[in-house]
């Protein structure tokens, strides 16, 4: 039997109607969806009725659905001739394990493609009113991961971000948001950088709260900020309050 193949597809943010045009058609010839935690359910209904829906959610700390055992979801499927698509929130290729599954079906043989989707590190601060790039504000920006196997994330050049970089997109990071902080600071970020935390980007629980590096932990803290968020930091994170546009459950914007 010839094998399946399979589509490694982003399902954007959060917000449904952020998901791409390629990635509804995958969803609808799919056979098997192998979907993450994070992705809106609302995209399931793109799929066939018959179709056997998978959930393999990933919380901090909590695995449904082991790494190893995805793999085997897709090796196992992919044999018997179907065509998956392995639904993952945000892009598959930016901290979404899409290469590390790329990479075990390149060793089995079993055909693929990448379907790129919108990532929350430029959606979610869109959504709240923060350019991660402006002419006057910041000509560049890096993606960071705010957490590593070991923990926290002490395998990043803190230095480099700090004095190289104008705008930061960090994700999962809330757990860390304290020792961030006082690793920029440390590497000669001013206190009083703007900072931003986006709660659940761009869906309808969407919450931004704003500060400095200095007072950002203890606002967090009082707010009960939770996962998924995103952290911004940098000058843009100042227009905020003037480029504003998307409703939100609770507006709270607090600058030392």
């Amino acid at each position: 039997m010839k094998k399946g193949k399979v589509y490694i597809v982003g399902a954007g943010p959060g917000d449904p109607d952020l998901i791409t045009v390629k990635a509804t058609k995958c969803l609808a010839e799919a056979d098997i969806i192998l979907y993450d935690r994070l992705v809106n359910r609302e995209l399931l209904l793109y799929g066939k009725p018959e179709a056997e829906y998978i959930f393999c959610g990933k919380a901090p700390g909590k695995h449904c659905v082991s790494q190893e055992d995805i793999h085997q979801l897709l090796i196992s499927k992919s044999i018997e001739g179907k065509t998956i698509v392995r639904l993952k929130g945000g892009d598959p290729f930016i901290f979404g394990r899409g290469g590390e599954e790329a990479e075990v079906l390149v060793k089995h043989g079993i055909q693929f493609e990448i379907v790129p989707g919108i990532t929350s590190g430029i959606a979610a601060p869109a959504y709240a009113g923060i350019p991660v790039t402006h002419r006057e504000w910041g000509s560049s920006f890096a993606i960071v991961t705010g957490h590593s196997v070991t923990g926290k994330p002490d395998n990043i050049n803190w230095h480099h971000l700090a004095h190289g970089v104008d705008t930061i997109a960090i994700y999962m990071g809330i757990k860390n948001l304290p020792y961030i902080c006082k690793q920029l600071c440390s590497c000669g970020k001013k206190p009083e950088t703007a900072i931003a935390v986006i709660e659940q980007g761009t869906t309808g629980f969407q919450r931004t709260f704003t500060g400095t590096i200095d007072t950002i932990v203890a606002i967090v803290k009082r707010e009960q900020v939770a996962n998924p968020a995103m952290i911004v930091i940098g000058e843009v994170v100042n227009l905020s309050a003037k480029l504003t546009w998307f409703s939100e459950k609770t507006k709270n914007k607090e600058f030392a």
